[in-house]
């Protein structure tokens, strides 16, 4: 739909009137004093304790340390394997023609209802080869001589969450020391300055470490260059710093390191890159020293202070534009980990107030940092990693991870952090097409269980994790959603449909006819990591009627093929639509009434249709069953886990179990540096969470935005500004005793809205927005 432009209005609730302003109200960039993570030591641990810096594609880890400074770094494209590997790669494909394998498998299933996952991973499964791993890029130390041994009082080590700055502060011998550092978007570097209160006070030497030995340190004059080749697949990589100074001298030494002496000020400018390319089937693009040079260069010249106030600028018109008082600051007395420590004990509620709404906006932070347009998509572990052999490759999960990083992208007002993923999705969809035609004889595109920036679209043969044909239409939800809140059609018709519908295509043609009772069922499916292979699982069939759903309305919105059209219709009214309830009125993980309720695994894969799915209304009888599921399941689970847990109670309209949840996953699943750990560390966790905050205040799922749908009691009284919902809306929201006393609507497109609250007389107000227009409710 195009929206028309309209002058700003004001909807006053309780005359129902319309009167015009004078202009729509301008988005707000400011950000709280309060919004810092603070420690009062040098972080030790990598994973437990130092502070991420990220601009999407380069990501560091600041440590604090007061001898010798510590950044690890990486570049989100540095990984091992596929093309060129030593170990071989064939995107998980089958190495040799099965034919009759899936046939047989689905013949098996509908003949004993249940197959054991070792049993179909021998026949579909296959050892994976050339998959690689992402790879740290290595350590920028700053060595500070004369350093103090041991911090004082006076150091203070910081992330502003607002401002995207790592600081460090402290005085030794009647000098005051100040560290800072920022991962610059625009600029493609990251940036660090040291200072002191006096001059001539700065001497250090910096120098490049890696755990690897594939590369050349190399320094001359103000620039060190580190070089090489990943001995695996022969991936070119380049570092670059350049450095300046005012007062003091610097030299250049022969083992690639270089020494300011005396400067009243140092800064540097590092940049990273290699020759990978998004592009099947070979993956490689330009050797990346023309481009690491270019980045340095421009940056050095330009000056720090430009630098600085250009990425103030970048950062905060994203981060800005949501803020959240939860009814409690955070003590400025109290460092975070102690924060943490105390939380839902000896703190007082004020503080756990001020911690909830610092850990929903380091979400924000996170995504900002780990996902901007021109890189990868946030990975397992955003863009941090210290490690060679990282957990899980620091891939890309898609039985849930990768979407659950982009969960809270739309409505917590960061669209445009979803660049990465709808490239990365587009980019999945060529190797796919050849794992769909080669393992499933069929059109369309496929993806299984997780992925790596190389097109693995096949399998591999750890049993219990290796098929999930559903993610690719999984995948596609999020740019639904994209449309959905955005509204643009030519978005719809160029980015996401495409990928819609042939994801679609796919599961036309691989439904099978369930002998049991003639619907349309995916097999064999797998309920992720849990259980046996059965036809008809749960959550294949929710997936899956989301995906037909969603690809028949945006078909009708494009005016697409009515041959198509009709097909999906028709599907769709034959397809099993994945709910049944129990024996003990649970909502069924599976077909048949398999469910134990002593079960409390992790996953709760069944509830897909709650959450993110649309499927299940608050009140029906499903919403009544999944209760009874997730109540079974218990609180328990890794970090991740508990985030989907918040976003399915607050769905299910139960705020007091959906704050229980985050605080579980703040008491036991979350680090000193308010890191997500599974264990380790999996920043899902966190993005998981900032969405579940955002579902207890506003929902729109059903295309009706829900004021304050899942309030907790514990909540009785704050604000929210800048929250999105479906349809193209801006929403603040004030609330006093557990009720909304001010509503603004910022319409970004003209159509109709419905509004649901306490507010509104009835419950319900329907009106015609105007785009730009401001509407208040009070």
């Amino acid at each position: 739909m195009k929206s028309a432009l309209g002058g700003a209005a004001v909807l006053a609730a309780g005359g129902g009137g319309l009167a015009d302003a004078a202009a729509a109200e301008k988005p707000h960039h400011d950000t709280s004093d309060e919004l810092l993570l603070w420690y009062a030591a040098p972080a030790e641990d990598w994973e437990r304790e130092a502070l991420p810096i990220g601009n999407g594609a380069l990501g560091a880890m600041v440590f604090g340390s007061l001898a010798s400074e510590r950044l690890q770094f990486n570049e989100k494209t540095l990984w091992t394997g596929g093309p060129g590997s030593k170990e071989g790669y064939d995107s998980g494909n089958w190495r040799a023609p099965r034919p009759g394998a899936l046939d047989a498998v689905r013949e098996e299933l509908d003949d004993k209802g249940r197959l054991a996952p070792e049993a179909v991973a021998k026949e579909l499964g296959q050892a994976r080869r050339g998959y690689g791993a992402h790879q740290t890029f290595g350590d920028l130390h700053i060595d500070m001589p004369g350093a103090p041994a041991a911090p004082d009082a006076t150091y203070r080590r910081a992330l502003d969450l607002g401002q995207g700055l790592a600081t460090v502060t402290y005085r030794h011998q009647q000098v005051r020391h100040h560290r800072e550092f920022f991962a610059s978007y625009p600029h493609k570097v990251i940036v660090g300055r040291f200072s002191a209160d006096r001059a001539a006070q700065v001497t250090c030497t910096l120098r490049y470490s890696s755990p690897r030995a594939d590369f050349t340190a190399k320094a001359y004059g103000d620039r060190m260059t580190v070089r090489g080749e990943l001995a695996d697949n022969a991936l070119k990589f380049e570092a670059q710093l350049r450095i300046g100074h005012q007062g003091g001298t610097h030299v250049a030494h022969d083992d690639g390191s270089v020494t300011v002496t005396g400067a009243d000020h140092v800064w540097f400018v590092l940049a990273a890159g290699t020759d990978y390319a998004d592009t099947y089937p070979g993956y490689r693009g330009e050797d990346p020293h023309r481009t690491v040079t270019r980045a340095v260069d421009q940056a050095i010249e330009a000056g720090h202070g430009a630098l600085r106030a250009r990425h103030l600028r970048d950062h905060g018109a994203l981060f800005g534009r949501v803020a959240l008082d939860l009814g409690g600051p955070l003590p400025a007395t109290l460092p975070t980990d102690r924060l943490l420590e105390q939380y839902g004990g000896a703190g007082s509620a004020a503080a756990d107030r001020g911690l909830e709404a610092l850990y929903f906006q380091y979400g924000r932070y996170l995504l900002i940092a780990s996902s901007r347009a021109g890189s990868l998509p946030a990975n397992l572990q955003g863009v941090w990693n210290n490690s060679t052999t990282p957990p899980w490759s620091a891939d890309y999960h898609t039985n849930i991870n990768l979407q659950m990083n982009y969960w809270p992208a739309e409505a917590a007002n960061l669209a445009e952090t979803t660049a990465p993923y709808d490239r990365f999705v587009q980019a999945l969809r060529a190797p796919g097409r050849r794992t769909a035609k080669e393992m499933f004889d069929s059109r369309g595109w496929v993806v299984h269980n997780e992925t790596n920036p190389y097109g693995f679209t096949g399998v591999h043969d750890w049993s219990t994790a290796f098929w999930f044909p559903e993610a690719a239409a999984w995948l596609t939800a999020q740019l639904y959603e994209h449309y959905r809140f955005g509204g643009s059609t030519e978005y719809l018709r160029s980015t996401a449909y495409p990928a819609m519908k042939e994801a679609a295509e796919f599961w036309l043609d691989n439904l099978r006819t369930d002998p049991r009772d003639g619907t349309l069922v995916a097999t064999p499916s797998y309920s992720p990591e849990h259980g046996d292979f059965t036809a008809g699982g749960a959550m294949a069939q929710q997936i899956v009627h989301d995906l037909l759903t969603n690809t028949l309305e945006a078909a009708r919105v494009l005016g697409a093929s009515a041959g198509f059209r009709a097909e999906l219709e028709k599907t769709l009214g034959k397809l099993d639509p994945g709910l049944r309830i129990g024996s003990w009125g649970q909502l069924q993980e599976w077909k048949a009434d398999l469910d134990d309720r002593t079960d409390e695994h992790r996953h709760v894969s069944h509830l897909y249709a709650l959450h993110p799915g649309r499927q299940i209304e608050p009140g029906g009888k499903w919403a009544e069953a999944a209760k009874v599921s997730l109540t079974a399941r218990g609180d328990g689970g890794t970090g991740w886990s508990k985030a989907w847990k918040i976003n399915f109670w607050a769905r299910l309209r139960d705020g007091d179990h959906a704050h229980k949840m985050l605080g579980e996953q703040l008491k036991s699943s979350t680090l000193p540096n308010l890191w997500d750990t599974h264990p380790p560390f999996q920043i899902d966790g966190n993005f998981g969470a900032t969405s579940g905050i955002v579902e207890m205040l506003l929902q729109s799922q059903h295309d009706t935005i829900e004021i304050l749908p899942a309030l907790p009691a514990d909540w009785p009284d704050g604000s929210v500004r800048g929250l999105r919902a479906r349809g193209g809306a801006t929403v603040d929201i004030t609330w006093a005793s557990g009720r909304a006393v001010r509503v603004v609507l910022t319409a970004a497109r003209t159509r109709e809205l419905t509004v649901r609250g306490t507010l509104f007389k009835g419950g319900t107000k329907t009106f015609g927005a105007r785009a730009r227009a401001r509407y208040v409710f009070d």
